[in-house]
C-alpha cells in the first residue's frame, strides 16, 4: 500500500460521483480540497464525520476549500446517504478501491469478517495539488476538524 507524505504532490484520483459523473483532483485546481475517507455509509461514526464536515461548510468556503467524501460504497448508496443527511458536498465512490490504495488508507485487516474498505481519514490538498495534512484514525475517532481548519487557515 502506498504511503503519501505531507509536502508531496497528492495522488491524482478518479471517483464516481452520485450522479455517475467522475470526480477528479483536477476538478479542484485553484481550490483547497479536504478528502474525507470513511468506511461505510449509514454507520454512526461515518454519519457523524460527514455531518460535522457538512456543518463546517461555511468555514471551509471562507478558506477557499471544498470537501469530497470518499468510501467504497456504490454511488447509489452514497446518493441515498447524501440525500438522507442533506450533505452539501460531493461523495465519491471508490468502489474499485484504487484511490483508497493510492492514499494508503485501504483496510486490509479483518473487522468482523470484513476487509477492503477505506479507513477513516482526512487529507487536505492545497490549491496547487500538494498534500498539506494527513490523518488516519483508529476508526472510532473522528479526524481533527480543528487541525483541518488550522491547516487551511495557514495556506
Amino acid at each position: 500500500m502506498a504511503k503519501i507524505t505531507v509536502g508531496e504532490k497528492a495522488p491524482n484520483f478518479k471517483l464516481v460521483g452520485t450522479d455517475l459523473e467522475p470526480i477528479t483532483l483536477s476538478d479542484y485546481k485553484g481550490k483547497n480540497l479536504i478528502l474525507h475517507f470513511f468506511p461505510l455509509a449509514f454507520t454512526s461514526v461515518c454519519t457523524e464525520q460527514l455531518c460535522t464536515a457538512n456543518g463546517d461548510d461555511n468555514d471551509y468556503a471562507s478558506l477557499n476549500a471544498e470537501v469530497v467524501g470518499v468510501s467504497v460504497d456504490s454511488p447509489f448508496v452514497l446518493d441515498k446517504f447524501s440525500k438522507e443527511n442533506n450533505l452539501n458536498f460531493k461523495l465519491g465512490s471508490d468502489f474499485n478501491r484504487t484511490v483508497s490504495e493510492d492514499y494508503g488508507v485501504l483496510f486490509s485487516g479483518d473487522f468482523a469478517g470484513m476487509t477492503g474498505f477505506s479507513m477513516r481519514s482526512a487529507f487536505v490538498i492545497d490549491s496547487e495539488g500538494i498534500l498539506r495534512y494527513s490523518e488516519t484514525t483508529d476508526g472510532k475517532t473522528l479526524p481533527s476538524f480543528d487541525k483541518i481548519k488550522h491547516t487551511l487557515a495557514n495556506l
